[in-house]
């Protein structure tokens, strides 16, 4: 049975030879996540200010104009630094900071869920008046719309707009700041091969 196992753990263990698709599949699901984001903000970079700065409708957060900019900048500037697998552990700071913010700022007060839910642990009032809600449109939607197909595509869902999303997003770019943009497909890698400490 031990050697069963140990030969087991040595095909295991065969794995990290493939370990650096971990970073680079992290890579690759933020850039867009990031560059989406990034490029919404800058094209729209009045409105995002005021959104930032005004503490009625908006985030309330001192300095809007400052906030915003740094905004763009580390989203822009994570998309395509995580493209290039360069400077990695760097923009990642930035980045969390960033998750750290939309969090606390925008979506702490929505409760945990992204997706409204009516049941489950994560589940609100909140949550579950949206499910009433969604009830009333999709009945509203069946009686009066073509419903099949406006669903053709997908349900019909209540955004609530909870921490979920910005939390997963910060433990993932936590992971890619302890690891690194992972070897042969990151710049980070080659650099550090040609430059790094012997």
């Amino acid at each position: 049975m031990l050697g069963l196992l140990q030969t087991a753990q040595g095909w295991l263990n065969k794995t990290r030879e493939i370990d650096f698709l971990a970073p680079l599949l992290l890579r690759l699901y933020l850039i867009p996540v990031f560059w989406m984001a990034g490029t919404q903000k800058l094209a729209h970079f009045d409105s995002t200010v005021e959104w930032f700065g005004n503490p009625d409708w908006g985030l309330g957060l001192p300095v809007p104009w400052l906030m915003a900019a740094l905004a763009v900048g580390a989203e822009l500037g994570g998309a395509i630094l995580y493209t290039l697998g360069l400077a990695t552990r760097w923009i990642s700071l930035p980045l969390m900071f960033t998750m750290i913010v939309a969090a606390v700022t925008s979506h702490a007060e929505n409760g945990w869920l992204a997706i409204a839910a009516g049941d489950g642990v994560f589940a609100t009032e909140r949550t579950m008046e949206a499910i009433e809600r969604l009830t009333a449109v999709r009945s509203i939607l069946m009686e009066h719309g073509n419903y099949e197909w406006l669903t053709e595509h997908g349900s019909i869902v209540v955004l609530n707009n909870g921490i979920e999303f910005a939390a997963t997003y910060f433990i993932m770019i936590l992971a890619l700041f302890f690891y690194g943009g992972g070897r042969y497909v990151s710049l980070d890698y080659w650099i550090d091969r040609k430059f790094g400490q012997k």
